[in-house]
């Protein structure tokens, strides 16, 4: 007689995407997902801080509702009338420097996650899409793929590979798809402004030398608006439970992203980088995103040279 697979439940529902949930709708990811949603049509319900000064990022459109909930408030709020398809959490809390080492506040970041899967449980999604980090897979010489042993050493990572496993592990509960997606290395026009690249962008500007490490170990760095498709495919595809890289297919030496960010900018741009020393090792990203591009059948489009032009234009225009 014919036996039926033992396929999981949410595995069997065909998922539409028509209304999506984010929370952490102002991030670099938020943003670019939310554009995306406008183009095909895609109702959102953006989550956001009380209170956010990056509230004006979000485009003005009937498609996009807004409502202020933080964090640590999800747990209770009231579920709209509304049915919605996907919910992706891409929020974090505590992200400064001054507390991604601290094992107490990145803690509260795991109950944050299982909130907004209760949350995504009322709200009636079928599919949840949760925002990891390559942190969760510590220090790796090599190619990081899906498949690669998480080993974590930071509080920040401890707690992304923590919230994931037990996100999963409810959403298995609830019947829904969780999908995670591992975050590596993400630049564009919305990105915060104490990162590496909007550092030398800066000192560029300014007309200052812009001093880096050695810069020799391999990099992996992808544009905020093919990460935002990423995502974005993720959730409108029929994508089976899992981890996936969120990364772009090629890694190549930190110096050469470096040194094209000069060129791009102009002869006005100094760099200055500290003395190769063959005797330290400096963990690096190399990223192997085979599984997503075979999930998701997309390959990023924006290569380096042109979304890093698009950095330095948008932050010459704000200068002026």
């Amino acid at each position: 007689s014919f036996i039926t697979p033992l396929v999981p439940f949410a595995e069997r529902w065909i998922i539409t995407m028509k209304k999506i949930v984010i929370t952490g709708a102002t991030s670099m990811i938020g943003i670019a997902l939310i554009d995306i949603c406008i183009k095909n049509n895609v109702k959102v319900l953006a989550i956001i801080r009380k209170n956010t000064v990056r509230s004006n990022r979000i485009p003005k459109s009937e498609l996009i509702y807004t409502i202020e909930c933080d964090l640590d408030k999800l747990d209770t709020f009231s579920a709209t009338s509304e049915s919605y398809d996907v919910f992706y959490h891409l929020a974090w809390a505590y992200t400064s420097k001054a507390y991604r080492e601290d094992p107490v506040f990145q803690a509260e970041n795991i109950r944050f996650t299982l909130d907004a899967v209760n949350l995504a449980k009322k709200l009636g999604c079928k599919k949840f899409i949760g925002a990891g980090s390559q942190a969760e897979y510590g220090e790796v010489e090599g190619l990081i793929s899906a498949n690669t042993r998480p080993a974590p050493v930071t509080s920040y990572g401890i707690a992304k590979y923590s919230a994931n496993m037990l996100s999963q592990k409810l959403c298995e509960n609830f019947g829904m798809v969780h999908i995670w997606g591992r975050i590596f290395s993400v630049y564009g026009c919305n990105d915060n402004d104490d990162t590496m690249l909007n550092y030398a962008i800066d000192q560029f500007i300014k007309e200052k030398e812009a001093n880096f490490s050695s810069a020799v170990q391999m990099w992996n760095y992808l544009n905020e608006r093919d990460a935002g498709m990423i995502f974005y495919l993720l959730g409108k595809k029929e994508v089976k439970s899992g981890t996936y890289c969120i990364a772009d297919k090629e890694s190549r030496p930190l110096r050469e992203y470096i040194i094209e960010m000069a060129e791009v900018f102009g002869e006005k741009a100094k760099c200055k980088f500290a003395p190769i020393r063959p005797d330290i090792k400096v963990a690096g990203l190399q990223a192997d995103i085979g599984k997503t591009i075979d999930a998701i059948d997309y390959l990023p489009q924006v290569k380096f040279k042109e979304g890093i032009s698009q950095v330095i234009a948008d932050k010459r225009a704000k200068r002026n």
